[in-house]
């Protein structure tokens, strides 16, 4: 069991695992990729990760993408309700492409930094994690909450439950099925832990 605070309720947020486009380092808004076989194999080991963490009855709410949701599937959060506002960043024209490519037509631009031509602003992406902020706080009171979705919008999450503006996710850099774990201390917000990236079972066949 992985000791963080017991007794307090705590907030998870859970990248989905492994896709393609991930792996590519592609920006992946609307595109709905599926989970490669590691994503997949990520995603159970997740679960795993979560079960030691003796989570409390918790909320479970998930992007729509299919990479969120079967990650959620997978992980064994079986009853997760799907939560519009969780999908991933928009990235607009720039959907697909990677950083060094956009920077080759905008140099020095990074997604917590630059705008994003036809997609989302800083400040659009803000509300939406501060409205998913407050409809699960008050569940906190209770039990623990799971959120299920994205690399950069769940950066934002974890910035502004910090009490941090936007471009402070840049701060928080987030592997594919990672798990970070939120909560207080002497009723401050804080992370109490960050990128917990579950290690794989072997597969068959292997030699550890």
């Amino acid at each position: 069991m992985i000791d963080v605070m017991s007794g307090e309720f705590r907030l998870i947020v859970l990248r989905h695992g492994e896709t393609a486009w991930s792996a590519a380092r592609r920006h992946t808004g609307r595109t709905d990729v599926p989970l490669t076989e590691t994503g997949e194999a990520q995603a159970r080991a997740a679960g795993k990760l979560l079960r030691g963490l003796d989570l409390h009855d918790p909320l479970v709410l998930t992007s729509p993408r299919r990479r969120a949701t079967h990650t959620a599937e997978l992980a064994g959060l079986n009853h997760a309700i799907v939560d519009d506002d969780l999908v991933e960043w928009d990235y607009g024209e720039y959907e697909g492409l990677t950083t060094p490519e956009i920077q080759r037509m905008s140099p020095g631009w990074t997604i917590f930094t630059g705008v994003i031509p036809e997609g989302e602003t800083a400040e659009q992406v803000r509300k939406r994690a501060d409205h998913v902020l407050a409809t699960v706080v008050p569940e906190l009171a209770t039990r623990d909450v799971v959120l299920v979705g994205h690399g950069h919008f769940s950066r934002v999450l974890i910035a502004r439950w910090c009490e941090f503006e936007v471009i402070e996710g840049r701060r928080f850099f987030l592997s594919t099925a990672a798990v970070t774990v939120l909560g207080h201390d002497h009723q401050a917000r804080t992370v109490l832990t960050h990128n917990l990236v579950p290690p794989l079972e072997p597969q068959e066949g292997t030699v550890e």
